[in-house]
């Protein structure tokens, strides 16, 4: 099963598209009334979300403002796959109707004007069907201080340069070009053990893994627990769980020995060539 992600106009918003029928009907849905849906009690079960509407082939999640999408989003992913593979009825029909679900991406969409707006239409009308053809997706997030961030997935890594000179080509305003994951609150990665675990990253292990077209990034650092996210041809690729297991995670506890575990947070069945199903 392979289930698709796309981002809204919201931030707190994330679209889950499994590729199956969800509710044709639609369905808003807040804790409160989320046993009338099995796989809305699914995944308010994992705590941090507000809202989920139900449509007729997606699934909108609304996180909680204390709530950041590269921990949440993994366990999204896997509660709904879990919910399919047991073959549960979406709603439970027997319970009151749902309200239809209201549209989350037009209530909370903003006008983008001036730069920001250039890099949106050359992101939708030039990058994005590129990477799509290439097994990966960007779609754009915000404009900031001269900044364009983007969110990468899947081999959309790999054009980070190329890009970078689009967008700067287009767009003069633009000074760089950031993954998106960079506009959340992430305290941990101004830790020693964080700046220590991306030194090692940087000098030892990326080098290594580029040159199987790969990369890994520390995502957060969070007590005793480093989240990692594996890049590139190392998203989806049949031999990451033993570099990140044998190989990178060794290394990590061997220098940050305050680390007892790595967690690898990549959604491996959207890469390239995905080993999960």
């Amino acid at each position: 099963m392979f289930i698709q992600t796309e981002e809204t106009a919201s931030p707190e918003i994330l679209r889950f598209m499994p590729g199956r029928d969800v509710y044709a009907p639609g369905a808003d849905l807040t804790a409160a009334d989320a046993a009338r849906s099995p796989l809305a009690q699914r995944i308010f079960d994992l705590g941090s979300v507000s809202r989920i509407s139900l449509g007729a082939d997606d699934i909108k999640v609304t996180k909680t403002a204390d709530a950041e999408w590269h921990i949440l989003r993994p366990r999204v992913l896997a509660a709904i796959m879990d919910h399919y593979m047991s073959g549960a009825d979406i709603v439970d029909e027997s319970a009151t109707p749902a309200a239809p679900a209201a549209d989350a991406d037009d209530a909370a969409a903003e006008e983008l004007t001036g730069p920001a707006k250039e890099i949106q239409e050359i992101v939708d009308t030039r990058i994005r069907p590129a990477a799509k053809d290439g097994g990966g997706d960007v779609t754009f997030r915000a404009f900031k201080d001269g900044i364009a961030y983007l969110r990468f997935e899947g081999a959309a890594y790999g054009l980070m340069q190329p890009i970078q000179n689009m967008l700067k080509h287009y767009v003069p305003e633009v000074e760089d070009v950031r993954d998106a994951i960079d506009l959340e609150d992430r305290p941990g990665l101004n830790t020693p053990e964080a700046k220590a675990i991306l030194e090692l990253l940087d000098s030892q292990i990326n080098p290594q893994v580029a040159s199987h077209g790969g990369h890994i990034s520390l995502i957060d650092v969070k007590k005793d627990t480093a989240f990692v996210r594996l890049e590139g041809g190392c998203q989806g690729c049949s031999a990451s769980s033993a570099t990140l297991r044998q190989g990178v995670e060794v290394e990590i506890k061997k220098l940050v020995p305050s680390i007892v575990e790595v967690v690898d947070i990549t959604d491996h069945s959207a890469g390239a060539t995905p080993y999960y199903s």
